[in-house]
């Protein structure tokens, strides 16, 4: 029709592509950032745990004990990045917590000073390290030779 003009605009047909494509692209970006976000709360609980160890290894070389507790040792409201508090159990000088002792996969203790954890994404922790509730727990092992994930624990 003479005179008349011709508006541009996208066609429903070409909208739902565009949808389309932009929910594949979230379908795949959004479980890699969520993984990337887990990696930096690892991470993160390591570095705490480090730095809790280096405090509770100082405070040993002047009283030649582990303390009783770690909430000296950390600033107030401190937790691990999941919102739990870190656990910590003193195992030098102490009878009948042997059992309570964080294990290796041959039921070894880990450390022989103190255990000093997280419980990770999950909450959930057991003694043995080969239990699968412990499985994403952050560790203290070797009296502090190794902080990492129980997993990657040998």
């Amino acid at each position: 029709m003479p005179g008349r003009r011709f508006e541009r605009g996208l066609t429903i047909v070409e909208l739902m592509i565009a949808i389309a494509i932009a929910s594949i692209l979230a379908a795949v970006a959004l479980p890699r950032y969520q993984d990337y976000r887990e990696r930096v709360r690892v991470a993160q609980a390591k570095q705490d745990i480090a730095v809790i160890n280096a405090s509770v290894k100082a405070y040993m070389h002047d009283s030649k004990v582990p303390p009783d507790t770690i909430t000296g040792f950390l600033a107030p409201g401190k937790v691990d990045p999941w919102g739990r508090p870190y656990e910590y159990l003193k195992l030098e000088g102490v009878k009948g917590v042997a059992g309570k002792a964080r294990k290796n996969k041959s039921l070894v203790p880990l450390n022989s000073d103190f255990d000093l954890y997280s419980m990770g994404r999950d909450g959930l922790t057991a003694a043995p390290l080969t239990a699968p509730a412990s499985r994403d727990d952050i560790i203290r092992a070797n009296d502090g030779a190794f902080i990492g994930l129980a997993s990657e624990y040998e």
